[in-house]
């Protein structure tokens, strides 16, 4: 069965700017990570998606990930 992996340190709101947070939401190849993974609610997920893409169109992060 799918655990969440609920997180305590999630901010109350997420922000573009805040790309260090941001980060800890993508995978290793640059996506976004599913709900069941981020533990996030749905309207968490929603705005964390949102400022994600926002903050790839003002080049703060890459679309894909720079391959280790």
């Amino acid at each position: 069965s799918m655990t969440k992996r609920l997180r305590k340190d999630v901010p109350v709101a997420f922000d573009y700017k805040d790309v260090k947070t941001l980060l800890r939401f993508i995978d290793p190849y640059g996506q976004i990570e599913p709900i069941g993974k981020t533990g996030l609610t749905a309207k968490q997920q929603r705005q964390l998606a949102r400022e994600i893409k926002r903050a790839r169109h003002l080049a703060l992060m890459p679309f894909v990930s720079q391959g280790q």
